[in-house]
């Protein structure tokens, strides 16, 4: 499920701020011949999320488990994690603690692990999850961000030069563009944009 925030009217609304990181960042944590690569990742919708670590698991296709943990948008209610076939509440929930100890949204981390031939206990685990998390978001550059609109939008290609014009002006991000005969164009708009999503608006076809 995409995690999109549409409003009918953003123009009446408050601008929100919060913290997310600017890159990936990585972490790392060893315990008893077991390896444990955690990697930070800015994202803004769960398609992104999965994308991420199936990504992971072909890259690290030897590693035992590839757990995570996930927050999504400025109100931070969207979240997840999962353990990944390690004990229950081992693994997901400590990741899952760091994001929310440093306040950061719209933001992934998944922990990749090489087992050592040793098991680690439950206490182990959720030590070593946790410290490999840790490590990934004091590597981090932590940035401020504001509450952004997702459009999607669609025009024909006369309007081309117009739209694409509109959008190397203001500060957004192009998420997906297929620009043929007619253009389809997903972008994400901070929030405090209005003269951006005015100009847009006859573009738009989300609700």
């Amino acid at each position: 499920m995409n995690f999109q925030l549409f409003l009918l009217n953003p123009y009446l609304c408050s601008v929100s701020k919060y913290l997310s990181i600017a890159k990936i960042s990585e972490g790392f944590y060893k315990e008893k011949g077991s390896k444990f690569y955690a990697f930070a990742m800015p994202c803004k919708t769960e398609e992104e999320v999965k994308a991420f670590i199936q990504a992971k698991r072909k890259e690290h296709h030897q590693a035992v488990h590839v757990c995570s943990a996930f927050r999504l948008g400025s109100d931070k209610k969207l979240y997840r994690a999962s353990d990944d076939g390690e004990p229950s509440n081992s693994a997901g929930p400590p990741i899952l603690g760091q994001i929310q100890s440093f306040d950061v949204s719209n933001v992934l981390i998944a922990v990749v692990r090489y087992y050592g031939g040793t098991n680690l206990g439950v206490g182990g685990l959720i030590t070593a999850y946790r410290t490999a998390a840790k490590e990934a978001l004091e590597n981090a550059e932590i940035i401020e961000c504001e509450e952004e609109v997702v459009w999607e939008l669609q025009f024909s290609y006369t309007d081309l030069p117009k739209v694409m014009k509109s959008l190397k002006a203001y500060p957004c991000t192009i998420m997906t563009q297929e620009l043929a005969e007619n253009g389809n164009v997903t972008v994400s708009i901070p929030m405090s944009q209005e003269r951006l999503m005015s100009e847009l608006k006859e573009f738009k076809i989300n609700p």
